[in-house]
């Protein structure tokens, strides 16, 4: 089995988090916690590319209709349909146009836990109602009932695998294998090495 400090994440920079020149402050907060960076790239996205990334997994459509209808219901709200497939496509349409707006830095972190590190760093998917400490929490007061009314997407600055398996196939999507780098950081043997042996000379 592959070494716990080998996982690695992908997280993407949207447009707002460019417009609102926060990349510096996002790259800071996956620095500061020990992750690598091993892959950065500034891209103009199509649709297409952007549609390709929120449908790698088949199952999304119908997994993102569902909890959007149940979000609703929560909050004593109707949803704008029953039928969960209605409801992504307009979903994906909106993100189309939010995540085309501007261009998007994608990047790949590596390190111990980097999936579930990376998406405490960043917050829950409203920044309306993550917590203060959090890159959503602390710079954006979008919520989902303005975005709602307004018809768009949810302007919260950054995109982060939500799963090792998500992980793979959105780093291959946006990534060529000739473009992830393979190089030691110093503290890397503050963080792995067993013994941190080394220090003294």
């Amino acid at each position: 089995m592959e070494h716990f400090s080998k996982e690695k994440t992908l997280v993407m920079v949207k447009p707002d988090g460019i417009q609102r020149t926060l990349v510096g402050e996002i790259i800071k907060r996956y620095e500061r916690v020990g992750l690598k960076l091993v892959g950065l790239k500034m891209i103009a996205p199509s649709k297409e590319k952007i549609e390709e990334h929120y449908t790698l997994d088949p199952e999304w459509r119908r997994i993102t209709g569902e909890k959007t209808i149940e979000s609703y219901k929560k909050k004593g709200l109707q949803p704008p349909s029953e039928n969960p497939l209605e409801i992504t496509a307009i979903i994906l349409e909106n993100l189309k146009k939010y995540m085309t707006s501007g261009p998007v830095i994608a990047m790949v972190w590596q390190g111990a836990h980097a999936v579930k590190i990376s998406r405490k760093i960043v917050g829950g998917t409203e920044p309306f109602t993550s917590d203060v400490g959090t890159i959503r929490g602390d710079f954006v007061l979008d919520s989902y009932q303005m975005s709602d009314a307004d018809g768009r997407a949810v302007r919260n600055l950054i995109h982060a695998s939500g799963s090792v398996e998500e992980a793979e196939k959105e780093i291959k999507h946006w990534f060529e294998e000739s473009e992830i780098i393979s190089y030691r950081l110093v503290q890397e043997q503050m963080l792995y090495d067993v013994n941190i042996d080394g220090i003294f000379e």
